[in-house]
């Protein structure tokens, strides 16, 4: 059963610093350098500056050159509530939280979701899994944030099978608590939620509930390991996550494509991958602005662009059946994801990967967009991309119900959900 509970936050005095838009950013993993600073030339109080603490540089007068980034990242939040720029709230709530944007393909939606603590739960026990296989992370940074703030600062993505959100919704203020526009263009709206029956209801709605890591598998590993540590009964049992319902009507799964590198300089290497692929795919040419194969039906269907014909293709896989047999034993939602089918046959079998290289990304990279994997591949940095479908939501529910990971970046969760609304107190 999910422990899923209201916590007692520590969140920003937004009068004092100006509103949510001044101090919100997007989750560490997506900032680089400049867009770091950027972040703190808005506000000196942007959560970027204890999310993604600065690490000292020589060459750089303003990185700080005495102690640790993550002991500095704790200092800065205690001088901030000395400030009363932050503030610990004395009663539990729920957090609600709406996204309104416009996605990938143009669509417009509105994904709803609660900002809660969530017992941390080891895997095996099925409550909260993992949706797809991760790349090796570097935990040992949010770790040590973890240990220096006693804070979860940045929500894990989770989807949930059950949907708390009608038992929020009515209580929701017409003004929200703060809001805020991100770099995309997201209109993120947060309200406190704090009536005891709501909190009740929402707890006791998802306690029969499994929940799916969409967004934050590392943050996840990193709150298990930071709970054994501790060890014992208390708030380190439990992880900052936003939870959206499997069912919730704005959510929207979008796909990541696979690039591969290493063929251009081999041109017998290519011309035999090439003459593979057609030996396991019907390949037709299609116009460029055709490639991306979302709405085709049937299994294994996927656009092919090379550096060598710059020539866009539309694959259909030939034999079901063999297929079949090459993943016998898996549940039949992993034997029709795209993903599986192009790690199996392709990407281990024509392109000869191990699973190492795969996690350590030798040879292989991702894109988010059509338009960028297509010029990654012009540019010269890639040789080879294969444009990938959308996974449906119902396809990533039948996979959760399995014992069964999809493989790494098999889907791409849009919008984020951004650092800076919420901290959660784990210690």
């Amino acid at each position: 059963m999910a422990d899923v509970r209201p916590f007692k936050a520590l969140h920003y005095n937004l009068e004092k610093v100006g509103g949510l838009a001044a101090v919100a950013a997007p989750p560490y993993d997506v900032i680089d350098a400049a867009g770091r600073a950027a972040l703190l030339a808005r506000s000196p109080y942007n959560a970027v500056a204890i999310d993604l603490p600065k690490p000292f540089d020589p060459a750089d007068p303003d990185s700080n050159p005495d102690g640790d980034p993550y002991e500095k990242a704790a200092q800065t939040i205690e001088s901030w509530r000395a400030e009363g720029v932050l503030v610990d709230d004395s009663e539990p709530a729920f957090w609600a939280l709406t996204q309104d944007y416009t996605a990938p393909d143009g669509g417009k939606h509105s994904r709803h979701g609660i900002l809660a603590q969530v017992r941390v739960e080891d895997y095996e026990s099925g409550t909260v899994r993992p949706h797809e296989r991760t790349h090796p992370g570097p935990l040992l940074d949010r770790l040590e944030l973890t240990r220096a703030t006693h804070l979860n600062l940045s929500p894990i993505f989770s989807l949930s099978t059950a949907d708390a959100w009608p038992l929020v919704e009515p209580a929701l203020d017409s003004q929200p608590w703060g809001e805020v526009t991100d770099e995309d263009r997201t209109v993120n709206r947060v309200w406190r939620v704090a009536d005891p029956a709501i909190l009740a209801a929402v707890s006791e709605r998802l306690a029969g509930a499994q929940l799916l890591i969409a967004d934050g598998h590392h943050r996840y590993e990193t709150a298990r390991t930071y709970r054994d540590e501790v060890g014992g009964e208390g708030p380190h049992n439990y992880t900052l996550m936003a939870l959206t319902g499997l069912d919730d009507p704005g959510l929207t799964v979008f796909p990541t494509h696979r690039l591969l590198s290493g063929f251009a300089a081999d041109p017998e290497r290519m011309r035999a991958f090439g003459a593979d692929l057609r030996e396991l795919f019907d390949s037709e040419e299609v116009d460029l602005d055709a490639i991306d194969p979302a709405g085709e039906q049937g299994v294994g269907v996927f656009g092919l662009y090379d550096s060598f014909h710059k020539q866009a293709y539309r694959l259909r896989l030939k034999d079901v059946a063999a297929l079949d047999r090459q993943l016998e034993g898996k549940p039949e939602a992993y034997r029709r994801l795209d993903s599986a089918i192009l790690e199996t046959l392709v990407l281990k079998g024509l392109a000869g990967m191990s699973d190492h290289d795969i996690d350590a990304r030798q040879g292989l990279e991702y894109a988010k967009s059509v338009p960028d994997a297509l010029a990654l591949v012009d540019g010269g940095a890639y040789d080879i991309a294969f444009i990938q479908r959308p996974v449906p939501v119902e396809q990533v529910k039948a996979v959760a119900e399995t014992d069964e990971n999809m493989p790494p970046k098999s889907t791409y969760f849009f919008p984020k959900v951004m650092t800076g609304m919420v901290f959660s107190p784990v210690g």
